[in-house]
């Protein structure tokens, strides 16, 4: 069982900076990712290397950052998540000096694998902004937080390529660099940290299981293309990792206090989500794979639109603003109709987004059309997933459940980007030796990204609706901009034990811990008392438990409690030090 958060209140109120300054941290790890998209056709004779070996730069990044997330999340829920947030951007920035300062292979790979493990950033800012913001301001934060993701990919297209094109192209990473010192500079001077906390230790085993099994599941998946799908390689790694995976998931499942709780993930409010998400993945890498080709193609072809590297980072540059923009609006609609209607819109935006892209690749201004129709309906897609996941998970697990469901994101752009990269090389004529990508590879692209927007909406549809609280009861629960879920959790603790810890003279203890423990034996939960001594913990189900605590210069006291499903009260009285206590 996972154990609930030491729930304590913030030490500062959280200024309003804080959601600017996560959303810029945000925006930087993203542009990593798209950092070297101006100069991938270079990248051999840049490094001196064949083509096969280049890519490496490219899959090291996406390899550590599909790794990063979980572990990062999860360490934030344990040990602080600004910390980790910090550490994050730290790490990217030692990753782009080192690649900044080389051309050799083998250090820019080392370089980028770095960079990589800044992607954990994404779930640790949604989670500060869970811990410290009224939910008045929370939804349309979170879903900034989760659109920076495409924001800063966006941007980055264009921004890249004026650099690359006018200066050397190591300059890349000196700005990626400066990009990170910044933000973490404005973290540590406007963003407090979060109270909030997991109970239990890192679960190691399970970081080095599930490392194992996503490298040995996203290596093929990149990797294909130039091995071969039904080469021994490919079909090794696949099924080893569905070993490892497997393994690590019973592994998982006995452990106390583990990496991912599965159980939680199951629930299908989280399943969904995530299933979900790996379909608006592959649906937001198509369109940043195909429009910058068909842009940049020579208009000899007879399907090119002849614009330089820049002009086509421009015309794919609102494709990033129109999710930034998207936020305020996805927060008006979630606060009405939920974030599962939300999902469903910004899917069905995105089909109507593909579907008119078939036929709008005839002129420059036609791409900035199409882009920003996906832009808007992504950004609404990608805003609603964090609400989902932060209103059907504990506090305690933010972190780690945002981190997975980045994961399932990078795991639909990689896909998309084995399978998309597959079709333009099946579909490519041959042109005084060079492989040109067709206009049907290009319309085959769209009809994958449509085919996935369909899949994502039936599985969006199973998702469960809220359960919104009766007009009698708690009325003044209601979300004004919040979505029901999470006013569901803060129901629950209002349906667990409440009371207060008082020492034997009745005089309230501050700071007392108090365990609660199930008729097994295990921990429950746990909460520290406040100010006046009160306290209140959630319970998991209907049952038999014992509510225990402790203070500094005061014996222990426990006692005994039925919870039938209603708020209960439960005054805990400790001993004073040096009073015989009968057992």
């Amino acid at each position: 069982m996972t154990h609930t958060t030491t729930d304590q209140p913030p030490p500062k109120q959280a200024s309003g900076a804080v959601v600017p300054v996560l959303a810029f941290a945000g925006i930087v790890v993203a542009v990593m990712q798209t950092l070297l998209v101006p100069v991938i056709k270079d990248l051999p004779q840049l490094l001196s290397t064949a083509p096969s070996n280049a890519t490496w730069v490219l899959t090291s990044t996406l390899l550590s950052g599909a790794v990063a997330t979980p572990i990062m999340g999860r360490l934030g829920d344990l040990y602080g998540k600004r910390r980790m947030l910090v550490l994050s951007l730290a790490i990217m920035v030692v990753g782009a000096l080192i690649s900044a300062f080389t051309s050799q292979l083998l250090l820019m790979i080392v370089g980028r694998t770095l960079q990589g493990f800044a992607m954990g950033a994404i779930p640790l800012g949604i989670g500060l902004m869970r811990d410290m913001l009224p939910r008045e301001k929370l939804g349309s934060a979170m879903a900034l937080m989760s659109s920076s993701i495409g924001v800063g990919g966006g941007l980055a297209l264009p921004a890249a390529a004026l650099v690359a094109q006018h200066t050397n192209w190591h300059a890349l990473f000196y700005g990626a660099a400066g990009l990170g010192v910044l933000a973490i500079l404005l973290t540590l001077l406007t963003v407090p940290e979060s109270p909030m906390r997991a109970e239990g230790s890192f679960d190691l085993v399970g970081a080095l299981g599930l490392s194992a099994g996503l490298v040995l599941l996203l290596l093929p998946i990149t990797k294909g293309s130039d091995w071969g799908w039904s080469s021994g390689t490919t079909l090794g790694l696949f099924g080893a990792s569905v070993v490892v995976l497997v393994l690590w998931g019973l592994f998982e499942l006995r452990s106390a206090a583990p990496l991912v709780d599965l159980r939680t993930t199951a629930r299908p409010a989280v399943l969904f989500t995530n299933l979900a998400s790996i379909m608006v993945g592959v649906a937001f890498y198509v369109v940043s794979l195909v429009l910058p080709q068909l842009l940049q193609l020579p208009k000899a072809t007879g399907y090119g639109l002849g614009q330089s590297m820049v002009v086509a980072g421009l015309c794919v540059a609102p494709l990033g603003l129109t999710m930034m923009f998207t936020a305020p609006v996805y927060a008006r609609l979630s606060a009405r109709y939920g974030p599962k209607t939300t999902l469903i819109l910004g899917l069905l935006i995105i089909a109507i987004g593909y579907g008119g892209g078939l036929g709008l690749m005839d002129a420059a201004w036609q791409t900035i059309v199409t882009s920003v129709v996906l832009g808007a309906g992504i950004g609404l897609a990608y805003s609603s997933l964090p609400a989902l996941i932060v209103g059907a998970v504990p506090a305690s697990e933010t972190g780690a459940a945002n981190g997975l469901n980045t994961l399932m994101r990078s795991i639909g752009t990689s896909v998309s980007s084995a399978v998309v990269g597959m079709v333009l090389a099946n579909t490519a004529k041959n042109v005084g030796g060079l492989a040109i990508p067709t206009m049907h590879g290009f319309r085959v692209s769209f009809l994958i990204a449509t085919a996935a927007v369909a899949v994502g909406l039936l599985l969006a549809l199973f998702l469960p609706k809220a359960n919104r609280p009766a007009p009698q009861q708690h009325t003044q629960l209601r979300a004004s901009s919040e979505e029901d879920e999470v006013l569901e959790r803060a129901e629950e603790v209002l349906r667990g034990f409440r009371g207060r810890v008082l020492d034997a003279t009745g005089v309230p203890v501050a700071r007392a811990k108090v365990t609660l423990i199930d008729r097994r034996g295990r921990q429950a939960g746990t909460t520290v008392s406040g100010s006046d001594g009160t306290y209140a913990l959630a319970v998991p189900e209907r049952g038999a438990y014992v509510l225990a605590a402790k203070a500094s210069g005061h014996g222990p006291r426990a006692s005994s409690a039925t919870h039938s499903g209603e708020e209960l009260a439960v005054d805990l009285d400790l001993s004073l030090p040096g009073e015989v206590v009968n057992a």
